[in-house]
């Protein structure tokens, strides 16, 4: 059964000072997630989450939306992180975890199934059993943004929930998958903020691209959106290969 992360108990971070104040100071990754999952930082994604919750899409009209920051999921000491943009509005936006009841996540949680890395292949409902016991997924941005597109300022104000998630997931980490270029971009700026030692050039995204860093891997993922997926650019197998790539360089053990 799905349980809700926060309680009245847990802080409410209203603007970036807020974030900046409450994401070094979570203790877990279970208050964390509570945390990230109350957020009302970002004013146009707040009212946009939850305008889409009330309007909802045809096919979803008799469900009740989460319509609020998606926290991470999977394992709370992974072994490989994978690195998103941010929620989709009808998919994590409605059902409140990551990459859930879309054909994004139809794609990623398929790939994770057949490369031994989830214990079923569907994604549809927070409550419907699936579990990740090596891999945690993560976005740059917590909240469903207009037309898939967080501004700046709101990656910004968004980035000490991931600094502050990769920092208590980082000791057990071998590799990280990022989806896209935009997670791309997010993820070197929260590992600086870290103090972890980079390269002195972080090569461009791409499809493949691996990075060493601290003795991990990171490495480039086209993302499973419906534009790289129904085109072609992004196929099965290039996506699997990348998953079982990470699989072995985490030196996880797969299911």
């Amino acid at each position: 059964m799905f349980v809700d992360p926060a309680d009245a108990s847990t802080p409410v971070a209203r603007g970036p000072l807020d974030v900046a104040r409450l994401a070094p100071t979570a203790a877990t990754v279970t208050e964390l997630d509570a945390r990230v999952s109350v957020c009302r930082a970002c004013p146009r994604l707040v009212a946009w989450r939850e305008e889409v919750g009330v309007i909802k899409r045809r096919a979803y009209a008799e469900e009740t939306y989460w319509a609020r920051p998606v926290p991470g999921f999977g394992a709370a000491r992974p072994r490989l992180l994978v690195v998103g943009l941010a929620p989709g509005a009808h998919g994590a936006n409605r059902t409140g975890r990551n990459f859930t009841g879309d054909r994004s996540g139809d794609w990623l949680y398929a790939s994770l199934y057949r490369c031994r890395l989830a214990n079923q292949p569907t994604s549809v409902a927070a409550n419907d059993g699936l579990e990740l016991p090596h891999t945690r997924i993560v976005a740059a941005v917590r909240c469903a943004p207009p037309a898939n597109k967080p501004t700046t300022q709101e990656r910004d104000t968004c980035r000490p929930w991931l600094v502050r998630e990769i920092e208590l997931v980082w000791p057990g980490v071998g590799a990280i998958v990022v989806l896209g270029g935009f997670g791309w971009s997010g993820l070197w700026p929260a590992l600086r903020a870290l103090g972890v030692s980079l390269p002195d050039r972080i090569p461009a995204f791409g499809h493949g691209v691996e990075v060493e860093v601290e003795g991990r891997t990171v490495i480039g993922c086209y993302h499973v959106s419906q534009q790289n997926t129904f085109t072609g650019r992004l196929t099965e197998s290039m996506l699997d290969d990348v998953l079982l790539r990470a699989s072995a360089l985490a030196g996880l053990r797969r299911l």
